[in-house]
């Protein structure tokens, strides 16, 4: 589910990115079955489940992709290029556009402007028929979908600057940079708006609210703090979107902890847990599920952080951050299924192969049900009545 991305020059075996994902290399012998994924295994089902509808984005998948809804549409953009928007209670596409480019992430959106990031570093806005409004050059290459909000395009680039552009026209409106580790996950991240706060997690385990309108920074919290004496042994990025429930705003660093903030009393954490997550976090009113770094399930307490359950049967199967829908939470898999635990103590209700290679993209609940961008290029709805 992650890779690892550099700032400067180091001696690191290809092998290493494979060995913190599931060991796939030869620094682990053949038969040490650890990091192998657990099989699918046989189960009561308790829910029902099954594919509403399937439509074909592009080509493709990656961490940079995300689908974005608004109202009765979703917005979706594909590595090789094609950004469209399509009905979202059938699938049928309203408008799609090639942009002629090599695309790292998208597609974020307002429903007004819809916006996607080449592998040149340029952020390239659409309206709302499929006609570029602008195009500008990032200070370096984006992997996580822009954040479209409150007329602002935002966006974070690989050198660790959060940049806020004119919705309009591009302009650019503020820039935040902090200084980042040698070393950082590539993963899934998101940045989220709210209470006219851009928050957003970062290398080396802290959080960062900035003011929407002026750019300036409200308060940093520190998710966790980077152990040992290698940068690989240090790494402690902020993996996932940051999620806010009430005033409590949760999120979850890589070889660090789950930790809950109070926003209204200037980002008092709450509560904290030792843990390694690597693709962020999902929460409803009572209890916020994560994945560790071997996609062993875990509940806690929204309230004080006790363990509710946890869930081993997925084990190795790299599944993403999981999102709340009914009686279940969801997520999908390396192997393009999507699995669906009981929230209340965490075992399987359903199954469904969406197809298309690992789901890299973070699954999003909906009016309709769950939404999945798979690995292949498809958007597919499940339907979960």
């Amino acid at each position: 589910m992650f890779t690892l991305a550099f700032r400067r020059s180091a001696i690191v075996a290809a092998c290493v990115a494979a060995a913190l994902s599931l060991g796939a290399c030869s620094l682990f012998s053949k038969d040490d079955t650890r990091y192998d994924p657990a099989p699918l295994t046989d189960y009561k089902p308790g829910m029902s489940v099954r594919q509403a509808w399937s439509v074909s984005i592009g080509s493709g998948g990656g961490l940079g992709f995300y689908p974005s809804v608004v109202g009765e549409a979703v917005y979706a953009a594909a590595p090789n290029g094609m950004v469209g928007k399509y009905d979202l209670l059938s699938g049928r596409a309203i408008w799609r556009t090639d942009t002629k480019a090599d695309l790292t992430a998208g597609a974020g959106s307002d429903g007004t402007t819809t916006v996607v990031a080449s592998n040149a570093g340029d952020v390239i806005a659409y309206d709302d028929t499929g006609k570029q409004k602008w195009k500008v050059r990032a200070t370096s290459e984006i992997s996580e979908p822009p954040l479209v909000n409150n007329g602002l395009v935002v966006v974070r680039s690989g050198d660790y600057r959060i940049t806020a552009f004119d919705a309009r026209n591009g302009d650019r409106v503020w820039s935040v940079q902090r200084p980042g580790p040698a070393l950082a996950l590539r993963t899934t991240t998101q940045m989220i708006m709210a209470q006219g706060l851009v928050i957003a997690g970062l290398p080396g385990g802290k959080m960062m609210a900035i003011s929407a309108d002026s750019g300036n920074v409200q308060w940093e919290g520190t998710v966790a703090t980077p152990k040992g004496g290698s940068d690989l042994e240090r790494l402690n990025d902020v993996v996932g979107a940051p999620r806010l429930i009430g005033p409590l705003m949760c999120a979850v660093a890589y070889q660090g902890r789950i930790v809950c903030f109070d926003v209204s009393q200037g980002g008092r954490p709450v509560w904290a847990k030792d843990f390694s997550g690597a693709v962020g976090l999902g929460a409803d009113d009572n209890a916020v599920y994560a994945p560790d770094s071997h996609s062993i399930v875990y509940a806690y307490s929204l309230r004080d952080g006790s363990e509710l359950w946890k869930q081993a049967g997925l084990r190795n199967r790299r599944l993403t951050a999981p999102v709340a829908i009914g009686p279940a939470i969801a997520v999908g898999d390396y192997d393009g299924y999507v699995h669906f635990l009981s929230r209340s103590d965490g075992h399987l209700l359903a199954r469904l192969s969406v197809g298309g290679d690992a789901v890299l993209s973070p699954l999003q609940t909906t009016s309709q049900g769950v939404l999945v961008q798979t690995g292949n290029g498809n958007l597919v709805m499940i339907a979960t009545n």
